[in-house]
C-alpha cells in the first residue's frame, strides 16, 4: 500500500518559499547586522577584536598624554607604520598558506643595502637601483620555493637560514663604511619624508575610494540577485558607503590640519587594496586560501599547489624588499641596523595581531594595516610617556599572545559550530 503525499494547503509556503523568505529577511541593514552576529557566533571574528584594541590603546594613551591624538603625532604614526607594514603585508601571504618566513627583516635590510650601494656608490639611476633591489626579493622567493617544493625543507628552517645568510650579505655589501647615506634631495628620500598630498587631492581621493566601494558592492549585489541569491539592499549599501565617507573624510581633514596625508602612506594603502582584490576577487587568491585551509584537498581539486606556494614565497620576499627600500628612504640611509632588531618580529606580529591565522587559510590584506597601527601606536604612546623600549616589548608581546589566543578560541568555535 502506498501512502499518498500530504496535501499542501493552497497558499501555504513550500520549502523553497520559506528559504526565499529567510534570504530576503537577511537583506538590508538589519539583515547585515544579523549576518554579522551569526558569523561572530560561528567564530568569524574578523577585524572586530583588533579595532576594539585600537580604540582602547588610543583612549588610554590620550588620557595619559593629550599629545597622542594630535594631528602632528598621527601624521608621524602613519609614516612610521609604512615600511614595516609593507613587510607585514608580505607575511600575510605566507601565513595564509600555513607557512612562515622568519627572514623578512634580513631581506629588507639586504634590499636597502642593495639600493644604497647601486644608487650612491655605483652611481646607477634610482629606478634601476630600486628595480635591482626588488629583483633581490624575487631571487630570494625563488630560492625558498626550490628548497620547499623540490627538497621538502620546512619554511621555518629555510627562512631561519635565510635570516642569517642575508644579514651576512647585507654587512658585506655595506663594507667598511658601515652605512651609506642617501642624498636628501633625491626623489626616493623626498617621497618617504616630505611628500604629502595637497588637501584638495586628498578629499578627491576619498570620494573616489567611497564611490569605488559603492560601485563594487552594487555590482556584486546585482550579480547575486541575478543568480537568485540573497544580497544587501541598496539602502544598506548607501548607509555603509555614507559611514565610510564620513569616517575617511574626518580622518583626512584631521591629518590635513598638520602636514596631511603622506604619499608613502597612500602607496601602502594602494598595495593593500590591490592585495585585497587579488585575494578576494581572483582565482589566484582563492587558491591561496584553499591551499592554506587544506593543501591535500586543494591538490585533489586540481590546484597546482607547488605553484601557489611559489607565489606566496615570492610575493612575501618582494614586499620585504619594498619595505626595506622604504625604510632606507625614511631614515635617509642604509645601515647594518636596517631590517634588524625588532623589524622581523614586528612584521610577523602585525600580521597576526591584525587577524591573520597562524594555522593558515584565514586572514585579510587589511590585517597588515590594522596590525601595524596597533604596534606603531604602542611604540608612539610609550615614547611620549618617556618609557623605555622594554615596556614596548612587554606590551606588544601581551597583545600578540592575546591575538593568538583569540584565533585559537575562534578556531574551536568554528569547529564546534560546524559539527553542530
Amino acid at each position: 500500500m502506498t501512502t499518498a503525499p500530504p496535501k499542501v494547503p493552497q497558499g501555504a509556503p513550500v520549502a523553497s518559499d520559506r528559504l526565499d523568505e529567510r534570504l530576503q529577511a537577511r537583506e538590508g541593514l538589519s539583515g547585515w547586522v544579523q549576518s554579522w552576529i551569526d558569523r561572530f557566533r560561528g567564530g568569524d571574528l574578523g577585524l572586530l577584536p583588533v579595532i576594539v584594541g585600537i580604540v582602547v590603546i588610543w583612549t588610554t594613551f590620550q588620557i595619559l598624554n593629550p599629545i597622542f591624538l594630535s594631528s602632528a603625532n598621527l601624521v608621524n604614526l602613519t609614516l612610521e607604520s609604512v615600511a614595516t607594514g609593507v613587510i607585514a603585508l608580505g607575511i600575510v601571504f605566507v601565513l595564509l598558506l600555513g607557512e612562515i618566513d622568519l627572514s623578512v627583516g634580513s631581506v629588507s635590510g639586504l634590499s636597502a643595502a642593495t639600493v644604497a650601494t647601486l644608487f650612491v656608490v655605483k652611481g646607477f639611476p634610482a629606478p634601476v637601483a630600486i628595480a635591482a633591489s626588488i629583483g633581490v626579493g624575487v631571487v630570494v622567493g625563488l630560492i625558498y620555493t626550490l628548497m620547499f617544493n623540490r627538497f621538502g625543507v620546512p619554511s621555518f628552517v629555510i627562512s631561519l637560514a635565510g635570516l642569517l645568510a642575508f644579514l651576512g650579505v647585507q654587512l658585506w655589501l655595506l663594507g667598511e663604511q658601515g652605512s651609506i647615506n642617501l642624498p636628501f634631495d633625491s626623489g626616493l628620500v623626498r617621497f618617504a619624508q616630505i611628500s604629502f598630498m595637497p588637501d584638495a587631492v586628498s578629499y578627491v581621493l576619498v570620494l573616489v575610494a567611497v564611490a569605488a566601494v559603492f560601485a563594487s558592492g552594487f555590482y556584486n549585489a546585482k550579480a547575486r540577485r541575478d543568480k537568485g541569491l540573497s544580497a544587501p539592499s541598496t539602502n544598506g549599501l548607501l548607509i555603509k558607503s555614507g559611514a565610510l565617507l564620513v569616517g575617511l573624510g574626518v580622518a583626512t581633514w584631521y591629518l590635513n590640519r598638520d602636514r596631511g596625508v603622506g604619499w608613502m602612506f597612500v602607496f601602502f594603502l594602494v598595495l593593500i587594496v590591490i592585495s585585497n582584490y587579488m585575494l578576494t576577487r581572483t582565482k589566484w587568491g582563492r587558491s591561496i586560501f584553499a591551499v592554506g585551509g587544506n593543501a591535500e584537498a586543494a591538490r585533489r581539486s586540481g590546484i597546482n599547489v607547488n605553484r601557489v606556494y611559489a607565489w606566496g614565497f615570492v610575493v612575501c620576499s618582494v614586499l620585504a624588499s619594498v619595505g626595506g627600500i622604504l625604510a632606507a628612504a625614511r631614515l635617509g640611509s642604509a645601515t647594518p641596523a636596517t631590517g634588524t632588531g625588532d623589524v622581523n618580529l614586528n612584521a610577523i606580529a602585525a600580521a597576526v595581531i591584525g587577524g591573520t591565522s597562524l594555522f593558515g587559510g584565514r586572514g585579510s590584506a587589511w590585517a597588515a594595516l590594522v596590525g601595524i597601527i596597533v604596534i606603531t601606536s604602542i611604540t608612539s604612546g610609550l615614547t611620549l610617556l618617556n618609557l623605555s623600549s622594554g615596556y614596548r616589548f612587554m606590551v606588544t608581546g601581551a597583545v600578540l599572545l592575546l591575538a593568538v589566543a583569540l584565533d585559537s578560541v575562534a578556531r574551536r568555535s568554528r569547529a564546534s559550530h560546524g559539527k553542530g
